[in-house]
């Protein structure tokens, strides 16, 4: 996935970009291959997604299928090309809960590759 010259890129997205999608996004602070970004699909979200955030990504991983959902029912035309991952990790968790952490290592290693994480 990534390459030499530039690390992937890499969108996490939940419904309120406060606790699964920004533990993500903090789990990959200082890596070396990849830039990790985060935003929510809800209007109260800490960072709400833009159609910007989606043309930055190089692969879109969201938490559940819903979020996939309203991704194309509001941006359609950005994520054409895009890789969209749904990592299934169910909104129970707290913000860098070690659980959550350990699911989002696996989940993402899964889809990323084993260097991801």
């Amino acid at each position: 996935m990534p390459t030499s010259l530039a690390p992937a890129k890499l969108l996490f997205i939940c419904s309120q970009n406060r606790w699964r999608s920004l533990t993500a996004e903090r789990l990959f602070d200082g890596h070396p291959t990849y830039e990790a970004r985060s935003a929510g699909t809800e209007p109260g979200a800490r960072v709400r997604v833009t159609a910007g955030h989606l043309g930055w990504a190089d692969v879109v991983l969201v938490m559940e299928r819903k979020h996939t959902d309203i991704l194309r029912q509001k941006f359609g035309d950005a994520l054409a090309g895009k890789l969209i991952i749904n990592l299934r990790i169910p909104d129970k968790f707290q913000f860098m809960d070690h659980i959550l952490q350990d699911l989002l290592r696996e989940r993402v290693r899964e889809h990323i590759g084993p260097d991801a994480l």
